[in-house]
């Protein structure tokens, strides 16, 4: 007897056809736009006290602002959703451009996005650094437009943050990594590590840098506590058991996402908002990411 007949072949390659329309259909249409999560980490770096209230910093990464899959109504559902987990402070890490090519219908204007970057809310301000997409577009266009909605762009620059507890703290942005084509797929950085940490004036305050590409956190000084980064995405997809098969990081899976530490120094790594390359998330959804330090 036949283990398999011609009609169970036929239902077999059937339901094996629609699983796999299924989760196309998924990746490309539901978890792209109409997920939203928020990822929580309690970190404590090294220098940072004792605190009864730990110190609430949000995170937005890789908006990458396009028709139709990161127009204005999901940007504003973003900054809706950061206000309401009332952050001491929102920082934002860069890719507010869009990065996909002929895989969008529209451009969103940087005024128009940035304007709605200014209705964050948190008690410590709200901070920019910019990335490589913003480079590749106008970064002169996207740094206006922040300011313009007063969203500073640190770029190789350090500021120090008084908290509501007495407490302070350094704020450092990093200019971007990949910032200037220099052909043959390779790529000249606007970073300056160096002269950044230049500018933290004092050995006991903890400092805080914001990279947009992680691969910097090999060279990142202990006196960085801790780092924010976003660029990878995540690897954009995650499939069961395979894990992440693209991710955009010379060191591959070692800084694509999360809570890493090595030696004294922390790295947290968002998996971002938007897409670049192709408009696909599968088992990455767009996150908020909520550090609580302390």
């Amino acid at each position: 007897m036949a283990l398999f007949s011609r009609r169970s072949v036929l239902r077999l390659l059937g339901a094996t056809a629609a699983g796999c329309f299924s989760l196309a259909s998924y990746a490309f249409a539901i978890e792209p736009r109409f997920r939203l999560v928020v990822t929580r980490y309690r970190v404590r770096p090294p220098r940072w006290p004792d605190m009864a209230k730990p110190l609430r910093m949000a995170v937005i990464a890789d908006v990458h602002a396009c028709e139709p899959w990161m127009p204005l109504s999901h940007i504003e559902e973003i900054v809706a959703t950061t206000n309401a987990l009332k952050p001491d402070m929102t920082v934002l890490l860069g890719d507010y451009v869009a990065g996909l090519g002929r895989f969008k219908s529209a451009n969103v204007p940087a005024r128009d996005w940035a304007h709605l970057f200014g209705q964050l809310s948190a008690p410590l301000g709200k901070y920019a650094i910019l990335g490589n997409h913003d480079w590749w577009s106008n970064a002169g266009v996207v740094r206006t437009a922040l300011e313009n909605n007063g969203v500073p762009v640190l770029e190789n620059e350090a500021r120090r943050i008084k908290a509501q507890s007495g407490m302070s703290f350094w704020l450092a942005g990093l200019g971007d990594q990949l910032a200037i084509p220099a052909g043959r797929g390779r790529f000249r950085g606007v970073h300056d590590l160096p002269r950044t940490l230049a500018q933290i004036s004092d050995a006991e305050a903890p400092a805080i840098l914001l990279a947009h590409e992680p691969d910097i956190f090999p060279r990142v000084p202990e006196r960085f506590g801790l780092t924010l980064s976003g660029h990878t995405h995540g690897g954009q997809v995650r499939v069961p058991l395979l894990g992440r098969p693209i991710v955009p990081s010379r060191y591959g899976q070692r800084y694509a996402y999360g809570h890493i530490i090595e030696g004294n120094r922390h790295l947290v790594v968002s998996g971002g908002l938007g897409m670049s390359n192709l408009p696909v998330r599968f088992g990455v959804p767009p996150e908020i990411v909520l550090i609580e330090l302390g």
